[in-house]
């Protein structure tokens, strides 16, 4: 994938003010063609720079109020089934494989306490998981970004 240049960087950040807007749009607010903001859009696209809608979608507002991050050690030569499982549980919305002391990182959302203790349950129960340690999503304090990297230096 190639790095983006300074045009893309206004792009993008022009994207992330106004999802919204149309090709005619951003190229009228940062002086470019159509045809230059419709060609940079669909290689960024195509190049992947954009992540799915899907992680703009709100878990509380879909009735998820509650968010713990779950922290797991497993046997590694079990790794591959362990995480098809784990993609089995709906509640878990994001998983990382780890370097350190823990081998995966899950975001998990749910109701309320009750569900969280069905969940990690469900999680601490999958075959090659030999333990997890769960904690409260206490409030985003730095919401994902990207901007002060598309704009370091600009």
């Amino acid at each position: 994938m190639r790095t983006f240049d300074s045009t893309d960087r206004r792009i993008l950040v022009a994207l992330a003010d106004d999802p919204r807007s149309t090709n005619v749009s951003l190229a009228d607010r940062l002086g470019l063609s159509r045809n230059t903001v419709q060609a940079r859009v669909a290689e960024l696209e195509r190049n992947g720079a954009f992540l799915s809608f899907e992680r703009r979608i709100s878990a509380t507002a879909a009735g998820y109020p509650l968010a713990a991050f779950v922290t797991v050690h497993v046997q590694q030569q079990k790794l591959a089934g362990i995480v098809e499982h784990l993609a089995g549980i709906p509640e878990i919305v994001q998983a990382h494989g780890l370097s350190g002391p823990s081998d995966l990182l899950l975001r998990v959302v749910c109701t309320d306490a009750e569900d969280l203790f069905r969940i990690t349950g469900a999680i601490q129960s999958t075959d090659g998981v030999e333990r997890a340690e769960t904690s409260l999503d206490m409030g985003e304090l730095i919401p994902y970004r990207l901007r002060p990297l598309l704009t370091r230096g600009a």
